[in-house]
């Protein structure tokens, strides 16, 4: 690097300590606004493919477009008012094929990492070797992006004695950044190979007062996360289920029993769960789960909890969606659920499933709900804090919540918990005429 001119900032030295370590493979560098975490990425970036002729790696963003238009921007800025490089002598930018080649032969990939429906295995990605990865905004990007993009470093490491090393940056979120790096981090319960590094505006020293007079200025969810890097802040309007209501479902042990119900969620790939819940009325007395099962003895189960709490089986309402549909025909008399399905007629959603989602929302925000079952009681607050209705800006339309895809980009996983819960709200909506129940 040529007349270097950079002066770095404490939570930016420590950054960089985790990035040449030799047992920190993966850093998030994540919180308000303005803590130069885009900056950082980027001199890394330089720094790497100086030092190490001839490798390769990525620098990644949910769409392409948005990385060409900021963090690419942040990148000349590096590269060339602080490190001294010469554009078209030190590096070429390749706008056609999306790379960055310096004169030494490595290069950076720049790669678009949206979830795309039609390409849900990021087969994109395939063939890949890289020596690094960058990926800015994180929040916006897929675990399972990340995950496949890890499996990709491997290119000269052992020429140059590198330790794999993945760079993730974001402002603060609900999804699988906050339960897989920020709250694992303040229970000390990090693996070795992970580290977070909380950022603050008021961490880097050269931002202008008028920046921070900016972001006092906006409402207060956006001041929460971008002026104060608040990862406990809650989500805007748009989020069906208020935070206070959803830890009353614990102590709400003043919701009276009721008839007897039981619902299930079909797991439908290897890694989702089948769950079960034991319903008094609206108290969830019992959950029950099963990581890998038959459809033999999911019908076993939930036949046995018929039997010991005298449920019939016009009680029970099952995800019948993929294999579930097998457990519906193996319970003669019980409710399928089909999440596509119609809402009652002459209401404004768009499936069946939004509107139990509605309607279970509205349960738990007025506090009808109780949970028994601690057990999984951090479990469902991360599924229900993200669901989510969708295309709030669009006027004249059926209400709609995010698609599963979605939930799963962001939390890392499938919400079997929450729909689970959801599917109570069947017998609420409809009953057995097709009208508002009574509970």
């Amino acid at each position: 690097m040529k007349n270097p001119k950079i002066k770095l900032f404490k939570k930016q030295i420590e950054c960089f300590k985790y990035l040449e370590d030799n047992t920190t493979t993966e850093i998030l560098f994540g919180g308000g606004a303005g803590g130069s975490k885009t900056f950082t990425g980027c001199l890394w970036q330089i720094s790497r493919r100086l030092r190490y002729a001839g490798t390769r790696s990525v620098i990644g963003r949910a769409k392409l477009k948005n990385l060409k238009q900021t963090t690419l921007n942040t990148f000349f800025e590096v590269a060339i008012n602080y490190c001294g490089l010469t554009p078209d002598v030190d590096f070429k930018f390749n706008a056609g094929d999306s790379t960055i080649k310096f004169y030494n032969d490595s290069e950076i990939l720049l790669k678009d990492l949206f979830y795309y429906p039609s390409d849900p295995l990021f087969t994109s990605l395939g063939g890949l070797e890289i020596t690094d990865c960058f990926i800015d905004e994180a929040a916006e990007v897929s675990d399972k992006a990340i995950n496949i993009l890890n499996s990709r470093i491997r290119y000269k490491l052992d020429d140059y004695n590198l330790t794999p090393k993945t760079l993730l940056t974001c402002n603060p979120s609900k999804g699988w950044l906050y339960t897989q790096y920020y709250k694992p981090s303040l229970q000390n319960a990090l693996p070795p190979h992970r580290k977070f590094i909380k950022s603050l505006v008021s961490d880097n020293k050269a931002i202008s007062k008028h920046y921070i007079s900016q972001l006092e200025k906006l409402d207060k969810i956006s001041k929460e996360r971008l002026l104060f890097g608040n990862w406990e802040y809650i989500d805007d309007d748009a989020l069906l289920f208020n935070y206070d209501n959803i830890m009353n479902m614990w102590t709400n042990d003043f919701v009276e029993g009721g008839t007897k119900y039981i619902t299930c969620d079909v797991a439908r790939l290897g890694a989702d769960k089948t769950v079960i819940l034991l319903w008094d009325g609206l108290r969830v007395e019992k959950v029950l789960t099963f990581d890998k099962n038959t459809i033999t003895d999911i019908i076993r189960e939930i036949k046995s909890l018929c039997l010991l709490h005298s449920i019939p089986n016009s009680k029970i309402v099952i995800d019948q969606d993929g294999v579930g549909g097998g457990v519906v025909d193996g319970i003669s008399g019980c409710k399928g659920f089909t999440n596509g399905g119609r809402a009652l007629k002459g209401e404004n959603y768009q499936n069946l499933k939004t509107q139990c989602y509605y309607k279970l929302a509205e349960m738990v925000n007025a506090n009808k709900i109780y949970i028994a079952d601690y057990q999984y009681k951090e479990t469902i607050t991360e599924e229900l804090e993200i669901i989510k209705r969708d295309k709030v800006d669009k006027d004249q339309q059926k209400l709609a919540i995010e698609g599963k895809d979605i939930q799963k980009s962001k939390l890392g996983r499938s919400p079997d918990f929450a729909d689970a819960l959801m599917m109570r709200m069947w017998f609420v909506c409809f009953g057995s005429y097709g009208e508002y129940a009574i509970i």
